[in-house]
């Protein structure tokens, strides 16, 4: 019988993942080096503490997660996947690094930052079904829920680390080598790819060129009322509430009046908690609506903590307990999603798991982002803590009517037979 703390690392027993954890973590440090910068040099260098900028910014940043929509999943289905993310991560790192060196130069404008965020975002639409569903590729679904736990442990220890790193790095040379860095770290994921054992993957059956593609994809999940379900509570948080960027920039800068350091050091102290919540899933098994009913719930108790914040210190407890119910909420939708989903549609499924998670903050950020200027940030977080008890209620809602999760991706076809036959 395994202890506990092998238990929560057994994904870590396979090569290929262990590797590709290896490349991701250097990765992540570099990616929230330059989501600190990219807030920092908006709202301090190129506007006068403009939040309504900034929620622009992060709005064309993820807008793309709409737009492709119709293609990113059925990529993501269709095509090598080991090869496409070698393409999509490679062009991040050249967009990354571009941006660092206009930024060293000193010819940034505002409309440059907006410019390359909506084509970084582009990139990162196609990248993330693509890097999601090729966990299960590395590890297969027997390890897929803890694969998926530490996937997320290892993005958030990049947060842990890399929002401290970049308040250094713009304190003492420069806002534009934190992009620069971040431009070279993703030559650790690209090395962490070419190294893999390509034998060893488990490849699943791809999509012909000749299904139905996107809508396919939509209709599948519009039959499933537990898929429809989670994305409604993506769609509520996502929007409205995963807008940390706004939330903890305006109340570092407008608020406690913190300096570069003080604003990294926030965003590195939510990640303890999102650690520790992707630690905790590791060891459990399957995910329930449960699950999400505590992520959601607890969500919005921490914003509302948050909200009311007398200081820095109660401010940076509060994201704590935020990170922890983030990381809970986002970990059992991944799971939950792709473990009751037939493997040739799994890219399609997490492509509107994405989409609708983060493009939503093409509305969200903004209209979060305006609060905050025009009734201050508090109340924007306020925002944030009704999303999440509104995603608590739905959950609450399904757990009531007892609609059921198919657990296994075999019990994923028998939905799919079903479907067919009624049709």
């Amino acid at each position: 019988m395994r202890n506990p703390l092998s238990r929560a690392f057994r994904a870590l027993e396979n090569f290929n993942f262990r590797l590709w954890t290896a490349g991701g973590l250097v990765s992540n440090i570099g990616t929230w080096m330059q989501r600190v910068a990219q807030d920092w040099i908006v709202l301090t260098q190129l506007t006068h503490h403009d939040a309504t900028a900034l929620g622009m910014v992060t709005g064309l940043q993820f807008a793309p997660q709409l737009l492709l929509l119709p293609w990113s999943g059925l990529a993501a289905d269709r095509f090598n996947q080991r090869k496409l993310l070698m393409l999509t991560q490679a062009s991040m790192g050249g967009l990354a690094a571009a941006l660092g060196i206009l930024t060293i130069s000193g010819y940034v404008r505002l409309w440059h930052v907006y410019v390359f965020a909506f084509v970084f975002g582009a990139a990162a639409a196609l990248d993330a079904p693509v890097r999601q569903t090729f966990v299960g590729e590395l590890v297969g679904d027997q390890h897929l829920p803890n694969a998926v736990a530490l996937n997320s442990a290892s993005f958030f220890a990049g947060q842990m680390m890399g929002p401290a790193v970049a308040g250094l790095i713009i304190a003492q040379i420069g806002t534009g080598w934190a992009f620069l860095l971040n431009g070279l770290s993703f030559g650790a994921v690209l090395l962490s790819m070419a190294l893999l054992r390509v034998q060893d993957l488990n490849v699943s059956a791809r999509a012909s060129r000749g299904s139905g593609g996107f809508i396919e994809g939509l209709r599948y999940v519009w039959a499933r009322p537990d898929l429809r379900s989670i994305l409604v509570m993506l769609f509520l948080i996502g929007t409205f509430g995963f807008n940390f960027p706004i939330f903890i920039s305006t109340m570092a800068v407008n608020v406690f009046h913190a300096d570069a350091r003080g604003f990294g050091l926030l965003s590195s102290i939510m990640a303890i908690g999102t650690m520790s919540a992707a630690l905790l899933a590791a060891g459990r098994d399957k995910p329930k609506f449960g699950t999400l009913f505590l992520g959601t719930g607890v969500f919005g108790i921490g914003c509302t903590l948050a909200a009311f914040s007398p200081g820095y210190w109660w401010f940076a407890a509060a994201l704590a307990v935020i990170g922890v119910a983030t990381l809970t909420f986002t970990i059992a939708t991944n799971s939950m999603m792709q473990l009751s989903t037939k493997p040739a549609m799994r890219g399609r499924v997490m492509a509107l798991r994405v989409g609708v998670g983060l493009g939503g903050t093409v509305i969200g950020a903004p209209s979060v982002g305006w609060v905050a200027n025009q009734f201050g940030p508090r109340w924007s977080l306020g925002i944030g803590a009704a999303s999440g008890f509104a995603a608590a209620i739905v959950a609450l809602c399904v757990m009531g009517q007892r609609i059921p999760l198919a657990g296994q991706s075999e019990l994923a076809e028998s939905w799919h037979s079903r479907d067919a036959s009624s049709s």
